[in-house]
């Protein structure tokens, strides 16, 4: 299993970001197990919400996407897509591109 491991999510909901609920949220999701680092994002034109999430490792990931985040997507009364990506398989790439999820 991978030790790096990016997850990404998105509400089916259109809601601009302004009020998403982002600052109750962020303690939350701070507090999963495993969770590196989230970029939170906004669909240009559809105002989705979702996010881009690092993991340390594929259980939390896992978790993440089929525990907790369903929870929060009923919550909201919201369908949702989430997709885990292996962060190891594509490190080298991912560097020589600069990207700051290998700088740690």
């Amino acid at each position: 299993m991978p030790k790096k491991v990016f997850v990404y999510t998105e509400l089916q909901l259109s809601v601009p970001f302004d009020q998403v609920p982002w600052r109750q949220m962020n303690p939350t999701l701070l507090a999963q197990p495993g969770l590196v680092r989230k970029t939170w994002l906004s669909g240009i034109g559809t105002n989705t919400p979702g996010g881009f999430y690092e993991f340390d490792g594929y259980d939390n990931a896992r978790h993440f996407a089929d525990v907790y985040f369903p929870t929060e997507a009923a919550a909201m009364s919201a369908s949702f897509q989430t997709k885990l990506f292996d962060g190891d398989i594509v490190e080298e790439a991912s560097r020589q591109m600069r990207s700051p999820h290998y700088d740690i």
